[in-house]
């Protein structure tokens, strides 16, 4: 069996055609036992399930596709945390709760979308607790999507405006918060993404750390078969 995963595609309207880079990638999957983890950040916005824009119904009908072949599983992101139980349902996938660990190659191994751990950003995670409340949420979504579509992108060019201003050791993910959870959770490996900055570290007591880049000049992905290996494709880009 072989394990995808992905994060940080920041898919829209405006990148429409790079689906077809995510589906040409899922679509190398040669057993319907392969597995598929989206790791959060799979749009650039997601207004509500009920969204109907073109965009969003190509979205389902290529995750649909492979969800219905393989293990398909989500885990929000900070750009995609209203992603509900009826558009995982419409593409026949499952929504995991941040942290959760997985069993690769025989060894535990804990999964984040990553900005749970940007811990030194106060101003960030404040605002994630609250974007991440259900009294927020549900307030969110009582109003039209014309409405939540400009708010949503009045948060996001304030949320670029002020990642500008901030280092990066404010905004990249703190070691310590992993491996206090790599230990809580008795793994010695994490995979997330969030930051856009790829890699592979090792950190204190032998515990390593996987990041999946941004798909941005290419399309960065993990697989664990025959061992877990980071690697980048060239985004192609054809329109579907």
């Amino acid at each position: 069996m072989n394990q995808i995963f992905v994060s940080d595609l920041h898919l829209e309207a405006n990148t429409k055609h790079y689906l077809y880079d995510l589906d040409r990638l899922l679509g190398n999957l040669q057993s319907e036992e392969d597995q598929v983890y989206i790791l959060g950040d799979l749009v650039d916005l997601w207004i509500g399930d009920d969204d109907d824009s073109e965009f969003a119904e190509a979205l389902r009908s290529i995750l649909r596709k492979h969800g219905e072949r393989n293990q398909l599983f989500l885990m929000h992101g900070n750009r995609d945390f209203l992603l509900g139980a009826r558009f995982v349902e419409e593409i026949s996938a499952t929504l995991l709760p941040d942290p959760y660990v997985i069993s690769i190659n025989g060894k535990s191994v804990l999964l984040s979308h990553g900005d749970r751990y940007c811990t030194s950003d106060r101003e960030y995670q404040e605002m994630r607790t609250r974007f991440r409340s259900h009294e927020w949420q549900s307030e969110f979504l009582e109003k039209t999507l014309k409405e939540r579509l400009a708010y949503a992108q009045h948060v996001r060019t304030e949320s670029t405006r002020a990642n500008q201003m901030k280092a990066d050791t404010i905004t990249d993910v703190v070691e310590a918060a992993i491996v206090q959870d790599l230990e809580r959770y008795d793994c010695s490996t994490m995979i997330h993404g969030h930051t856009h900055r790829p890699g592979q570290h090792r950190m204190k007591n032998g515990l390593h750390r996987y990041v999946l880049g941004a798909w941005e000049r290419c399309g960065w992905f993990i697989q664990s078969h025959p061992k877990l290996t980071l690697s980048c494709f060239p985004l192609i880009g054809t329109p579907l």
